[in-house]
C-alpha cells in the first residue's frame, strides 16, 4: 500500500493523470472489498487483491551470490505498519486535487479509517522498515499518522465533506506535540528512529517533504546535518549515499551486511532542495549530491534497493521505491533550479 501511494504521486508529477486515476480506482476497489473499519488493514497484497502471502524459505536455493535465504511470500502481511494511512491519504488528496473529485461513497470509507486512526495512532508498530523483531513508537509512523489526519481535514474542507473536524484536528495536533517532545533527542540534536532511541533514521528526511515541518526549521536542519555525518561519527552518509539507519547495530534482527538505501539518498537530495528556499547554498549541495547518486545507477539508469560498499547493487532490483524517490527529487530540484533563471 505504501509503494502504491508513492506511485500515484510519481504519476501525477510526471503528468500521467489517467494512470494515477486508474491506480487510485484500483486501490479504492481493493479497500471496498478487503478493508474493514475495525481492522488495521493489510500492508501488502497480491495483484488479485488478496493477502494470502504466507512466507516460505527455499533452502535448496543459495540465492544470488549466496545471498540467501531465498523467500517467497512475505511475513510483513501480518504486521501492523501504522504509517500506510498517511501515504494513502496524501495520494487521495493529490488525486482529488489534480485528477478528479473524491466521491461521497469513497469518502465514507476514508472517514471511517480516519476515525480509526484517532483511536489507534498511539499504538507501536513495525514501522516503514518492517522490523521483524520488535514494535516501537517509530517517529516516521507518527508523522504519517499526522499526515493522514491533516490531509483528511484538508480534503473535507476542500469538498465541504461531512467530518468530525474538531476531533481530527485535536488528534492531529496531539501527534505533532508528541513527535516534537518524544521524537526529538536533545543529546543527538536530531529526530531519532523511535521514542527513547538515540539512533538516527533517514526516513525522517520525509518530514519537510510532507509539510510536517518547515524545511528550514532549526530542528530539521540539525537532523539533516546529523544524518550527513559519516557512520563512524554517528551519521548515516557514505560518499553521498545514505544508510536508512545505523548499519552496525542491526536492530532489525536480520543477519548480513546492510548497504546504503537509495531511496533515502534521494530523500536527502529533496530535503536539501526544499531547504534551499531559505538557505540558498543548500541548492548547490543538493545538485552535487544528486549528480553523485546518479552515478550509482546501472547502464540502463536503473537502481536496486541498496548500494553496497563497492558500488554493487543489493536487494530488490529494480526497486520501485528508489525510482519514485528519484522522480520526486528530480522534479523538485529542477523546479528550484528553474526559478533561479
Amino acid at each position: 500500500m505504501r509503494d502504491a501511494a508513492f506511485t500515484v504521486y510519481a504519476f501525477l508529477r510526471l503528468g500521467f493523470k489517467d494512470e494515477a486515476a486508474a491506480f487510485m480506482h484500483w486501490i479504492e476497489e481493493y479497500a471496498s472489498k478487503h478493508v474493514h473499519p475495525e481492522d488495521p488493514g493489510a500492508v501488502v497484497f497480491t495483484i488479485a487483491g488478496d493477502n494470502k502471502l504466507v512466507e516460505q524459505t527455499l533452502d535448496h536455493w543459495e540465492g544470488y551470490r549466496e545471498s540467501g535465504p531465498v523467500r517467497i511470500g512475505n511475513a510483513a502481511v501480518a504486521q501492523f505498519q501504522g504509517d500506510i494511512y498517511g501515504e494513502l491519504m496524501d495520494a487521495l488528496y493529490l488525486s482529488n486535487k489534480y485528477v478528479s473529485p473524491t466521491s461521497y461513497d469513497v469518502w465514507v470509507k476514508v472517514r471511517a479509517r480516519l476515525e480509526w486512526i484517532c483511536e489507534h495512532w498511539q499504538l507501536p508498530d513495525a514501522g516503514i522498515w518492517e522490523m521483524r523483531n520488535r514494535q516501537e513508537h517509530f517517529v516516521y509512523s507518527k508523522v504519517m499518522n499526522w499526515v493522514a489526519l491533516d490531509r483528511g481535514l484538508r480534503l473535507a474542507d476542500k469538498r465541504a465533506l461531512p467530518a468530525d473536524r474538531a476531533k481530527w484536528l485535536r488528534e492531529r495536533d496531539r501527534i505533532y506535540e508528541e513527535v516534537m517532545s518524544k521524537g526529538w533527542n536533545e543529546k543527538r540534536h536530531a529526530f531519532t528512529q523511535f521514542y527513547g532511541s538515540e539512533d538516527l533514521d533517514a526516513s525522517l528526511l520525509i518530514m519537510p517533504l510532507v509539510f510536517f515541518m518547515a524545511p528550514t526549521d532549526p530542528r530539521m536542519i540539525s537532523t539533516i546535518n546529523a544524518i550527513r555525518k559519516k557512520p563512524k561519527d554517528g551519521g548515516l552518509a557514505s560518499d553521498s549515499l545514505v544508510y536508512r539507519y545505523p548499519p552496525q547495530a542491526r536492530i532489525d534482527g536480520l543477519p548480513g551486511a546492510e548497504g546504503t538505501f537509495n531511496m533515502c539518498s534521494f530523500w536527502l537530495v529533496e530535503a536539501l532542495t526544499r531547504a534551499s528556499a531559505g538557505i540558498p547554498e543548500k541548492l548547490d549541495e543538493a545538485k552535487l549530491l544528486f549528480e553523485r547518486v546518479l552515478g550509482y545507477a546501472n547502464h540502463l539508469g536503473l537502481y536496486s534497493e541498496q548500494t553496497g560498499p563497492q558500488g554493487e547493487a543489493l536487494g530488490n532490483f529494480p526497486q520501485a521505491f528508489t525510482h519514485l524517490a528519484l522522480i520526486s527529487a528530480a522534479f523538485n530540484l529542477d523546479r528550484m533550479l528553474g526559478s533561479q533563471v
